[in-house]
């Protein structure tokens, strides 16, 4: 008979019968969906998802879509988001399937049916890779400054692999962390993953990064990120992580590491062939005194569900790491506040800290995923009002914007004016970190920059400062 596991509070598993896995995953507690059989990695992407067997579930017309798409935007899956989180008998409809295969509205009209055309008539490689390479220079790649203003330097030399955007935290973009266990589709690192190397952070000196950290004593944190650094055997990883330690640095007290892998690939921590050197370098951050936090990305409440995510959890926080959560917000996905509540719920049941709800960013696909900001606020209120304290670390709906993360606290009156009330959580100039201001109310918009300053201002607060602050 084919068995699947739940956890049980103290750890012990149930076995449940195939008939009863209906009944199991509407329960509040932790479906445990993992054949442990198969957890050696296999990827799917354009050049081999049709061997998949569930495939055959799609019509012809979805598995051309997927086609067309995936030549602009990024497409990569694997098993065990293939076998274990994607109810097939839900398609096209399956939020993880949507986060995964491309589908044809991520595509504006006439970007999909000039690729479409181009494939339909067996245009050549060439043609199709210039064709998909304008259509990507459309979609806003590295929006909200990243390029032009996060870049930091040494000695006027530009470091092409790190950002630094806000005074303590610095993010550090290992070459061989600049890929993922899967693709996100909506991802806003997509530019990381098209192979056009000028749209791409990535280095492999770590030792510029000590030295910038060592000169820039305001520095607290080192995020690192990608892609995904996690995609890196422990060998790789710990000859990033160890001279970054071991260089005494005093005023370094976090080391992050943002990553989809708990959400994706499980497996990494638990039955990976090097799954104990990872956590054993784990150990090593923390030992060493320097705190480490797991920015992990799940975004829909089927990511926390099987036995192969609550052990990886397990094991992480055994080796005294924390790990944070955070998520966009996203139409088709999770666009629902008893969704979130579900989500913030069993992060907190397992151990995590619910930590961000993000706008989706404006670039790539943002017109398929983006929610109106004030949709937004209504979602994360009703959520944020229905968990205990424990969730309420979680803050949000957050705009990671050019100026900084700025927040919408609520919709509010002021003198019979109606107006979006907001502030920043995080800024360029730190000066403006919990500086209330106020827009005009705007039932459409989705971003920012579609804001108007309330009470009849031409600017915002932070416009009106010619020069941002700069700390490299």
């Amino acid at each position: 008979m084919l068995l699947r596991f739940r956890a049980l509070p103290d750890g012990s598993l149930n076995t449940i019968p195939k008939k009863q896995r209906g009944i199991m995953r509407n329960c509040k507690l932790n479906l445990v969906t993992t054949n442990t059989q198969d957890s050696k990695y296999r990827s799917y992407s354009l050049r081999n998802f049709k061997k998949l067997p569930q495939i055959e579930k799609l019509s012809e017309e979805q598995k051309f879509a997927i086609e067309v798409v995936s030549q602009i935007l990024p497409f990569k899956t694997n098993n065990y988001v293939t076998e274990e989180l994607i109810d097939w008998d839900n398609i096209p409809n399956d939020p993880i399937f949507i986060l995964n295969f491309p589908q044809k509205e991520m595509l504006k009209p006439k970007h999909f049916e000039e690729m479409a055309m181009l494939i339909s008539n067996n245009a050549g490689k060439e043609k199709i890779q210039n064709a998909a390479n304008r259509i990507r220079m459309e979609l806003n790649p590295h929006s909200s400054g990243q390029m032009k203003h996060n870049r930091p330097s040494i000695n006027g030399k530009i470091l092409n692999g790190m950002q630094h955007k806000y005074k303590e935290t610095v993010l550090f973009f290992p070459s061989h962390g600049q890929t993922c266990h899967a693709y996100c589709s909506f991802c806003f690192r997509w530019p990381q993953f098209i192979g056009i190397n000028d749209l791409k952070f990535s280095t492999r000196d770590i030792y510029l990064l000590i030295k910038y950290v060592r000169r820039h004593t305001k520095i607290t944190d080192v995020l690192f990120t990608g892609g995904d650094p996690l995609v890196m055997s422990s060998k790789i990883l710990s000859s990033y992580i160890n001279p970054l330690i071991e260089a005494g640095i005093s005023n370094l007290k976090t080391i992050r590491i943002g990553t989809k892998t708990l959400g994706y690939w499980p497996y990494r921590f638990t039955s990976d062939s090097d799954a104990d050197k990872l956590l054993a370098l784990f150990n090593k951050v923390t030992r060493s005194g320097i705190h480490l936090s797991i920015m992990a990305h799940f975004n829909s409440p089927r990511e926390l569900e099987t036995d192969a995510v609550y052990r990886a959890i397990k094991r992480i926080r055994e080796t005294g790491a924390q790990i944070r959560t955070q998520s966009p917000l996203l139409a088709n996905i999770n666009d629902k506040a008893e969704i979130w509540s579900e989500m913030w719920k069993k992060q907190v049941e397992l151990g995590c800290i619910p930590y961000y709800m993000f706008i989706a960013r404006n670039t790539g696909a943002k017109h398929y995923f983006c929610v109106p900001l004030v949709r937004a606020w209504k979602i994360f209120r009703k959520a944020y009002q229905s968990v205990s304290g424990l969730s309420r670390t979680v803050r949000g709906p957050s705009m990671s914007a050019h100026p900084g993360k700025v927040q919408i606290l609520g919709v509010s009156k002021i003198n019979g004016e109606k107006v979006f009330v907001m502030q920043f959580l995080q800024a360029r100039n730190p000066d403006w970190v919990s500086h209330p201001f106020f827009a005009e109310y705007n039932e459409d918009a989705t971003w920012l920059d579609e804001l108007k300053p309330a009470f009849g201002e031409d600017k915002f607060f932070f416009n009106k400062v010619e020069r941002t602050l700069h700390f490299c």
